[in-house]
């Protein structure tokens, strides 16, 4: 079968497509007939050989599909480590679920790793509480900045905030697409590029700072959203997009009490528990047509190296899905 190999670790000049061994799928699997792929930054850190747990080369690249489960025909979208960009490709059972009837195969690809992760960001922060959870109590409004708020994740988690009532600032490149991520609900807008996002946040929140940021750029800005929280506020990294190795001297979070965590949807994904609440609750906002993946751009398979170089660029708006079959 067809499928998109890393021949060795590097840019995205090491891809190329390949025939490659039909995939099996051993016990507690299903076999999926892949339409389409949906790409994110761990897949650039896999091609680098700078995701934990890559495999040496050559392997298959991607970790997110969309497709038909054969032999029953059912259109499924699904998660997996790797070998998602091929035209088949196994996944764990409880690691697959239902399109919806009105979506493409592009939207599916679009969907599971960048709303899982949104709501995990949210679940992490302690947020996830709509506000009509507790009518007879006053709600407090949360506050939450999400960098790069115009890629995938960050689309997916403004969607998500909105169905929340929180808050939202955002931090983008480009005031176009800023301009694009409001009206999907954003409040406030910051172009990183024309203002330092912590004075901005101090600005506009009238030096109380903010409940909670999500954080995926490394290196220095990792201190620079622990000084955006307010007292008690949270920092939830799942994601080094700069390259840059996180830095935090640890003494920042003493006067706040504030603290930073963890999000990794590669170790989430395998608690089955946990990502099965996660799906009950995405699945009904699916069901009332709440959320919507939002994709900048289709490429065909075989334009895969210009795919990752838009996002290598950080110049895609959304989600970049490459088109399998």
């Amino acid at each position: 079968m067809k499928a998109l190999v890393i021949t060795r670790f590097g840019g995205p000049e090491v891809l190329e497509l390949q025939q490659v061994p039909d995939a099996h799928p051993a016990p507690e699997q299903l076999l999926v007939k892949v339409e389409a792929g949906g790409l994110n930054f761990a897949d650039l850190l896999t091609a680098r050989g700078g995701y934990a747990g890559t495999p040496k080369p050559p392997l298959t690249a991607g970790r997110e599909f969309a497709g038909i489960e054969e032999p029953s025909g059912r259109r499924v979208m699904g998660y997996t480590q790797w070998a998602a960009f091929a035209e088949k490709t196994v996944a764990q059972r409880n690691l697959l679920w239902p399109v919806p009837d009105n979506w493409t195969a592009e939207q599916g690809a679009a969907f599971p790793v960048n709303f899982f992760t949104a709501y995990f960001a949210y679940w992490k922060a302690g947020l996830l509480v709509q506000p009509n959870d507790q009518p007879n109590v006053q709600p407090v409004v949360a506050r939450v900045l999400i960098h790069a708020v115009a890629g995938g994740v960050g689309t997916a988690a403004v969607q998500i905030g909105k169905l929340l009532g929180i808050e939202m600032y955002g931090t983008s490149s480009s005031d176009d697409k800023l301009a694009r991520v409001r009206e999907l609900g954003l409040q406030h807008g910051i172009n990183y590029k024309q203002r330092d996002y912590v004075e901005a946040i101090k600005d506009l929140t009238g030096g109380v700072g903010i409940d909670a940021v999500f954080e995926m750029l490394g290196g220095e800005h990792v201190a620079k959203s622990v000084k955006c929280v307010r007292d008690f506020g949270r920092v939830i990294v799942y994601g080094a997009a700069t390259g840059e190795t996180p830095q935090l001297d640890t003494r920042l979070l003493y006067a706040k009490g504030a603290s930073v965590h963890g999000l990794w949807l590669s170790y989430l994904s395998a608690n089955r528990p946990l990502m099965e609440s996660a799906w009950k609750q995405l699945s009904e906002w699916l069901a009332a047509g709440k959320l919507h993946p939002v994709i900048g751009k289709v490429f065909p398979l075989e334009q895969a190296r210009e795919a990752y170089t838009l996002m290598q660029e950080g110049k895609n708006y959304g989600k970049i899905v490459l088109k399998i079959s």
